[in-house]
């Protein structure tokens, strides 16, 4: 006796079709499993087993043989159990959550598929994709009864659109944060350009809380962006219970412990780790100097690329990876390296060998460095006026729009961040007064070819937060008062 269903399994983010094909034949009770199972399917048996003899069915005395197709892509988890049972007309036993749903009914759709049976708590998140019936199950025994015709299962439907905008909420906003004016104006200009930043200040200045807010003010996610996000955490299994979309930016903070494979990602089947978690949204390093180099070395790639590649001896994957880096260090080992109230007991070697442990790779590709002092009194006690995220949020998105008109006709660049050297001499025009400025202060602060091609990113981004097709002095101005750690620890 031969059965056939069909489920489904996920390979980075994307997902794929797999055919299980179930034969019994009279034979003694024998259980295989083939088309490269990992160990976690091959107990199935086990667990499905359980199922049946607790449905009240017989299982089966058969020689049971489960072909999983393709047989060329490795099969993991236990994801496979309710196919499996159904295949051996198993019943009853809970049906749970699993990885990797959005993807799987995405992949459902292009196939031409009409529906898809799914746990139930999973339902919500696969309705999201249009044009698929999306049927939950609490157990096995609902399954069967339905693929026999003896029960009715109603669809699952979201109106994801109402979903999408009712979810657009942020529990933080800039106007919290008191005093720190001009850190808030760098995070402004940053947002709007898409550019890294790293913060330098003493404990309790606000750094961390600054970082935070960061995604209240980046453009609101797109509904294709969303679902990419959303993809990402399914796979990682991060989405919360009933969860359907991520609605907001992600932001991501991992602890300075963290190894390259959970930054980057890593397993035997790659999963992704927090650099694509941070897919379309902030990715913060507090503590920078604290992080391993070799931690710190795995972030170039996905800085660049925008995507990042874990190769294994049985697979290779790609993860998208584009976020905004925004980083967090204090200025010195004792803190209080040009603290005006505090005297910094660091010798110039020390400081040196601190910020050494940050890799120069890594700071060729953070464009604003900004120094964030310790808040005054008469600041944390007086009443916030700082403005609302949504209206800085507004300037930020007016400043986009010029970005990608500007970047049409240029594949993968969506803001100046993303500007190449030669992008930038035929955008980045500057007015007579403008290149004297510059010139000047390249002489007299001795800056490198590299921070010359950041300042003038930062000024086309202040340029297109003012509207102005021109890059003019103001504007060259403000963005070197973006280049502390040239200004103060240049050699």
């Amino acid at each position: 006796m031969m059965s056939r269903v069909l489920s489904s399994a996920t390979l980075g983010i994307d997902a794929y079709i797999v055919s299980i094909e179930v034969d019994l034949s009279m034979h003694t009770l024998k259980f295989f499993v083939v088309g490269l199972p990992d160990s976690a399917v091959r107990e199935s048996k086990d667990r499905v087993f359980a199922a049946i003899r607790n449905s009240g069915r017989r299982f089966p005395i058969k020689h049971i043989t489960i072909n999983l197709a393709p047989a060329d892509v490795k099969k993991e988890g236990s994801a496979f159990d309710l196919p499996i049972a159904i295949g051996i007309l198993a019943a009853d036993g809970d049906v749970r959550p699993v990885r990797g749903v959005l993807p799987m009914a995405v992949e459902a759709r292009r196939a031409g598929l009409k529906g898809i049976l799914l746990p139930k708590e999973n339902a919500r998140e696969a309705a999201i994709v249009k044009g698929l019936d999306v049927l939950p199950v609490g157990h096995l025994l609902e399954a069967i009864d339905f693929l026999e015709g003896y029960r009715d299962i109603e669809p699952v439907v979201v109106d994801a659109d109402t979903l999408f905008h009712d979810a657009r909420n942020h529990l933080v906003d800039f106007r919290d944060v008191r005093g720190q004016e001009h850190a808030k104006r760098a995070l402004e200009v940053a947002a709007a350009g898409g550019h890294n930043i790293v913060m330098l200040g003493p404990p309790g200045s606000g750094k961390t809380m600054l970082a935070r807010r960061i995604p209240t003010i980046l453009p609101d996610l797109t509904f294709d962006e969303a679902l990419e996000a959303t993809k990402i955490h399914s796979i990682a299994g991060l989405l919360q219970a009933n969860a359907s979309l991520i609605a907001t930016r992600p932001f991501r903070s991992p602890h300075h412990t963290i190894s390259d494979a959970g930054l980057i990602g890593g397993g035997t089947i790659p999963r992704p780790g927090e650099v694509s978690l941070a897919h379309h949204g902030v990715l913060f390093l507090d503590e920078l100097a604290e992080f391993k180099k070799n931690v710190l070395e795995v972030l170039r790639q996905p800085l660049e690329d925008g995507s990042v590649t874990i190769a294994r001896a049985a697979i290779s994957l790609a993860y998208p990876a584009r976020f905004m880096l925004a980083c967090a260090m204090n200025p010195c080992p004792c803190v209080y390296f040009a603290d005006p109230k505090h005297e910094c007991t660091c010798s110039p070697p020390i400081i040196q060998r601190y910020m050494a442990r940050i890799s120069g790779p890594l700071l060729d590709r953070i464009d604003i460095h900004i120094e964030v002092p310790a808040v005054e009194y008469n600041e944390l006690a007086g009443e916030p006026r700082g403005e609302d995220s949504a209206t800085i949020r507004t300037r930020v998105n007016a400043a986009r729009e010029i970005q990608l008109k500007r970047f049409a006709d240029a594949p993968g660049h969506f803001c100046n961040a993303h500007m190449t050297s030669r992008d930038i001499r035929h955008t980045c025009r500057i007015c007579g007064k403008g290149e004297d400025l510059l010139r000047m202060a390249i002489t007299k602060l001795g800056l490198s070819a590299r921070a010359y091609d950041r300042i003038l990113k930062v000024s086309r981004t202040i340029s297109d937060l003012e509207s102005s097709a021109e890059i003019l002095p103001q504007h060259i101005s403000e963005s070197i008062q973006y280049r502390s750690l040239d200004r103060e620890y240049v050699s």
